[in-house]
């Protein structure tokens, strides 16, 4: 049986997703029009927010919790209007 990691842990591994995502390098030739740049950006957030996406359903889940959760969903998308429209924040 596969052991789920605590709320707080994959909180911590999305955010890490999330600047992942953020430290990926613009490619040379086509820039944010690239789609192997593309595909790992979306992948990347895609994986952050499933990450944490059924923690605020969890009846243990403090509303602490759900706010950093929240917050996550936030950056996520922040993240993702940023890096592929190349809007800063």
């Amino acid at each position: 049986m596969v052991r789920l990691a605590p709320a707080t842990e994959r909180i911590i591994r999305a955010r890490e997703l999330i600047q992942k995502a953020r430290d990926l390098p613009v490619p040379a030739e086509m820039g944010r029009r690239d789609f192997s740049y593309i595909a790992n950006i979306k992948d990347l957030l895609r994986q952050a927010r499933d990450m944490i996406k059924f923690i605020p359903m969890s009846p243990s889940t403090t509303p602490v919790m759900k706010g950093e959760v929240k917050k996550i969903f936030q950056e996520a998308d922040e993240a993702d209007q940023e890096l592929l429209s190349g809007r800063e924040r």
